[in-house]
This record gives C-alpha cells, structure tokens and sequence, in this order.
C-alpha cells in the first residue's frame, strides 16, 4: 500500500502576511513541517502543495517534492476538495495524508501513529479529532448533557471535534465521489483518531503563533 505525505501551503492570507513563511522556532512553518515529517519516515513520498515557488523552493531544499497547483486553486474560492482532487488526479497513491505546516504543535509520534491506523483499519476516510468532554451547546440546545439536570464533566459523553491539523482519504473513493458531485471529504467509511488539545491548535493569526511559540515547550515535553 502507497501512503503519501502532502502539506497545503498557499503564500497568500487574509489574517497573517504570507503565514506559512512565518517563524516557529527558528524555521518556517513550511519548512519545520516538512522536517517533523521526513524524520517520521513513514511515507512513501513527501510532497508540498502550493502555487507559489517561493514555497516551492523551500520544499526543493529540504529535499522533498513541490505540486505546483494552479493558481486558481489557490484563490480564496477553491476549496480543499478542489485542490486535493487535483493532487491526487496527478499523483500515484492509494491513500493520502494531508498534514497541515499551520498546525505546529502535532507531534512526530502522532504522525506515525495515525498513519498506522491508516494502513490497519478499513475506512476510506481518517480524520484527527480532539476530544472535548464538557458541556456543548449548538444553536441553543445542548449536545452532550440536557438542561434537566447538573452532570459532571466526566460523566459527559466526550464530542469529537475535527482538528484538520491532520488527516486521509483513499484515492480511489475521493476521486470517485468529487467525480459524481459529492462532498469527497466524507463521502465513505469515516474513522477517527484522537489528538492531544495542542496537536489541534492551527494558525490562523499572529496570536495564535505566539500561543503555538508559547506551548511548543509544553507539547514537547509531554508529548515528543
């Protein structure tokens, strides 16, 4: 089984100039990604998805490969299921593993084993999720508790919520179903893993890579 490595990293961004050239602990996002991935070695190939060649040349000199999308989806209307169709029309693989340069704090050993799930389990989808287990409400109604009654947190039924800091799909059901109109992203059996609360943190913002910069000891601490 081909199991391939591919970061998005657009150059443009509304909230933070040129995010994925920003400096976290002394690399780039890009390039701090793509160095936490080689040293996984788990991939058959590592690739870097952006249309921009100065990202591009980061990729080539940390000596792995550069997808150069067209600029059209690298737009604020592309979606990821666009960009991730093209990819893989493109490219040889059985599954894919998108891992995002804008989530810092995910850890070598989740990588690895998140992708070991991926190759054990028989789902088309994997998706990283964290595990929040408190109250939840959404549109005025509680998720997980009732208003009927006070719950402790730990007795509360824990929601998974999709991170995107890193996940997969098989080649051939994503393909299929963009094909046929259909939201590629979870159309097919959808399994999930759980992250530590810092592997879900993404950047969206300067502030948010202060926190990321602020914790990065903590994380690796506890979890590298």
């Amino acid at each position: 089984m081909k199991i391939i490595a591919m970061v998005p990293a657009r150059l443009g961004s509304q909230r933070l100039k040129q995010k994925n050239l920003q400096i976290f602990q002394g690399n780039s996002l890009i390039a701090h990604a793509i160095k936490k991935i080689k040293q996984t070695e788990v991939f058959d190939e590592i690739w870097v998805n952006t249309e921009s060649e100065l990202i591009g040349k980061v990729a080539e000199e940390e000596n792995v490969f550069f997808h150069k999308r067209p600029n059209k989806l690298a737009d604020d209307d592309a979606t990821s299921e666009d960009f991730i169709y093209e990819f893989l029309k493109n490219h040889d693989c059985d599954f894919i593993v998108q891992i995002h340069s804008i989530a810092p704090l995910l850890t070598q050993k989740e990588i690895i084993d998140f992708t070991k799930e991926l190759a054990l389990n028989k789902s088309d989808i994997l998706l990283g999720v964290e595990k929040i287990q408190i109250e939840c409400v959404y549109e005025n109604k509680p998720i997980n508790f009732n208003f009927s009654s006070k719950t402790n947190s730990q007795d509360l039924k824990p929601i998974n919520r999709i991170s995107w800091s890193i996940s997969a799909w098989r080649k051939s059901n994503f393909i299929t179903n963009y094909e046929l109109g259909k939201c590629a992203t979870y159309c097919g059996s959808v399994n999930y893993y759980e992250l530590n609360q810092f592997s879900s943190h993404v950047i969206k913002t300067k502030r948010d890579l202060d926190i990321a910069n602020a914790l990065y000891n903590i994380s690796s601490n506890e979890n590298h």
